[in-house]
């Protein structure tokens, strides 16, 4: 497949263009001819100079990630952004990165995934930035206990190995759910405003101790990257149904 359609379908199935006045990342093809074949994509969390090697040393013509080279704003390409674009270079690589609309789309995101381990019925968009939605709030189908759904996201999620922590704050029995994947902790006074018992997350930040305490929520920390693994391996199905070979590129940062 051509490049340009194949990275022209994901930015259509993702809805790209509604994020693209909200989101830091330069979200689309990167790096690379547009008019190139494509025959075997690799996709992977980070573009980082070991997942770049490792998807060169599998043949790869196109690389997706979530977290990708180009940001608003950013002008030189020195240190480390040189050295992981001239890896590209060097193997002839493109690369394809999606940031916000990944976590946010209510069927291929990092929170629909994450939905889909806790079993949430009757979602809904959550994490609102600027009219659009970066997460996904849904329903325990039976109620949690903090154990519980610590050990589910614990034994669903790669989490390297890690505790996931808990700010332990909110009610006896868990039922709503909000969940914004990787660093989503400024979405808790949305969540304390729409009665959300705990809201699921990877990292978390100094205040928000105090806010989880005063909301009276529950804060789940379950890892940036842990969380933030679904959506592209989503992507990686669908490249599939288009007749594209596909690898995963894991590399956890337990974080």
């Amino acid at each position: 497949m051509n490049c340009q359609e194949l990275c022209s379908r994901f930015d259509e199935r993702l809805d790209v263009d509604a994020y693209a006045g909200i989101d830091a990342s330069e979200n689309g093809l990167q790096v690379g001819p547009a008019d190139q074949d494509v025959e075997r994509v690799a996709f992977a969390v980070d573009a980082a100079v070991e997942t770049i090697e490792q998807a060169a040393a599998e043949g790869t013509d196109l690389l997706v990630v979530h977290h990708g080279l180009l940001w608003g704003g950013d002008g030189q390409v020195t240190d480390l952004r040189y050295r992981r674009l001239q890896r590209l270079f060097e193997a002839e690589m493109a690369l394809y990165a999606v940031h916000l609309p990944l976590d946010g789309h209510q069927d291929l995101g990092n929170a629909a995934g994450v939905a889909d381990v806790l079993d949430l019925g009757n979602r809904a968009p959550f994490g609102e930035i600027d009219g659009e939605y970066i997460g996904q709030r849904g329903r325990a189908r039976e109620p949690f206990a903090v154990e519980g759904l610590r050990e589910r996201l614990s034994s669903e999620l790669d989490t390297s190995g890690e505790d996931v922590q808990v700010l332990e704050f909110g009610p006896a029995e868990i039922v709503d759910i909000g969940v914004v994947t990787g660093s989503g902790t400024d979405w808790i006074d949305e969540a304390a405003a729409k009665g959300v018992d705990a809201l699921v997350t990877g990292e978390g930040k100094q205040q928000v101790y105090h806010r989880a305490r005063e909301h009276g929520i529950h804060v789940f920390l379950a890892g940036h990257y842990a969380t933030e693994t679904f959506g592209v391996r989503a992507l990686a199905g669908l490249a599939e149904e288009w007749g594209v070979e596909t690898t995963f590129v894991d590399h956890p940062t337990g974080l």
